[in-house]
C-alpha cells in the first residue's frame, strides 16, 4: 500500500487483510475439525435423505407425551458410537444396522434419567424384537455396579444393559450437535441415520410414544 493513501483506499486494504486473516483461521480449523463441522454439514449425508423424508411424515405424531421430539430436518449419519455390554463385549451402533433403534444416554446421577427408565423398559417390552430395540447406554464413570443395582431395584427386566464408562458416546454426540444434557434420546433408522432427537425425559411407553415409534419401525426401506 502506498504511503499516506486516501482513507477509502486504506479502509479497503484493511478489510482485505482482515478477510484474509479470517479465511486463514477457517482453513486452519477445517484442517483440525473437518470442513463438514465448520459448514454445519450443509449438504448432509445423501444416504440419509430417506430418513429426513420419514421424519417429515412422522412430525404430526410428535405430540402429547412426545411433543418435545425434534424430527430430523437435514440428513445425518450418526457416529459409529462405541460402548460395551454387561459382559464387557465391545459393540458399536453399527451392530443394529437393519433395525430401528431408540438410542438413550442415561446415568444414575441424572434424576430425570432415573424416572424415565421404567418407560424405556416398557417400550422395549412392547415393541422390542428383530425390527427394533431400545439401546440405553449408561455413562456412569465411577462405580460400575451402581447402575446395575439401580436397574435391579426398580425392576427393569427387558432392557439389555449397555455402558460407556468413558462417556465418550456423549462427547461424540455433543460434537455432532445431538447431545446437550441428560437424558439424550435419538430415534435412528435401519441405516444408522437420525430420524429424531429429544433432550430430556419422555413417557416413551405412553400411547403417543408407542404410536410414534411404531410408525418409525413400520416405515418401508
Amino acid at each position: 500500500m502506498p504511503e499516506n493513501p486516501p482513507p477509502s483506499v486504506a479502509k479497503r486494504y484493511l478489510a482485505m487483510i482482515l478477510a484474509g486473516g479470517v479465511a486463514g483461521v477457517l482453513v486452519g480449523l477445517a484442517g483440525v475439525y473437518g470442513i463438514a463441522t465448520l459448514t454445519g454439514n450443509a449438504g448432509g449425508d445423501a444416504a440419509c435423505r430417506p430418513a429426513v423424508e420419514l421424519a417429515r411424515k412422522l412430525a404430526p405424531l410428535a405430540h402429547g407425551e412426545v411433543a418435545a421430539v425434534n424430527v430430523a430436518k437435514s440428513p445425518l449419519q450418526l457416529p459409529d458410537l462405541a460402548f460395551q455390554d454387561a459382559s464387557g463385549k465391545p459393540l458399536t451402533l453399527a451392530h443394529w444396522r437393519g433395525r430401528t433403534v431408540l438410542l438413550n444416554l442415561w446415568a444414575t446421577w441424572c434424576v430425570p434419567c432415573r424416572k424415565e427408565m421404567p418407560a424405556l423398559d416398557a417400550l422395549q417390552r412392547e415393541l422390542g424384537g428383530l425390527k427394533f430395540e431400545v439401546v440405553a447406554i449408561n455413562i456412569d464413570t465411577r462405580d460400575p455396579e451402581k447402575p446395575l443395582a439401580f436397574l435391579k431395584d426398580i425392576g427393569v427386566t427387558h432392557l439389555t444393559y449397555y455402558s460407556d464408562q468413558s462417556a465418550k458416546v456423549f462427547q461424540e454426540l455433543k460434537l455432532a450437535g445431538k447431545a446437550f444434557g441428560m437424558p439424550t434420546t435419538l430415534i435412528v433408522d435401519r441405516s444408522g441415520c437420525e430420524i429424531g432427537e429429544m433432550a430430556g425425559p419422555a413417557e416413551w411407553a405412553s400411547p403417543d410414544g408407542v404410536k410414534l415409534v411404531s410408525a418409525a419401525i413400520s416405515s418401508p426401506d
